[in-house]
């Protein structure tokens, strides 16, 4: 079965697993000797991280290590990008109504700052 990217880094375990391996492939007891879980809940969420192509398991003489693939990771970030444009522009055009806000105040004060002034002077 072929999971979605996003079922792996839905959970905080294979985030930190893949924080781990990102800057070095590491066998799988290396990996598991990182957290206080079961060996065996370790090799399910390497299991769920190979399925999502973000793990290639490769064998070294008897060890299994676990190498990062983290291309896969595009397919979230141009996810999130969609929604970054639609903030920003949001954003700006809060940013340009609380400018217009501001600049009515402050006329608003400036005349009646010169109302005041001009009712002392009579």
């Amino acid at each position: 079965m072929r999971r979605d990217v996003f079922q792996a880094i839905a959970d905080p375990t294979r985030r930190q697993i893949l924080n781990l391996i990102a800057q070095q492939s590491l066998n799988v007891n290396a990996v598991a000797g990182s957290f206080d879980v079961s060996r065996t809940a370790i090799y399910k969420h390497v299991k769920i991280l190979t399925e999502c192509g973000l793990v290639v398991m490769k064998q070294y003489g008897r060890e299994r290590y676990c190498e990062a693939k983290l291309q896969q990771l595009s397919i979230v970030s141009d996810w999130v990008e969609q929604y970054r444009k639609i903030w920003t522009s949001r954003l700006d055009n809060l940013d340009s109504y609380l400018q217009e806000l501001q600049a009515t105040e402050k006329s608003k004060r400036n005349k009646k700052a010169k109302n005041k002034k001009h009712s002392k002077r009579k």
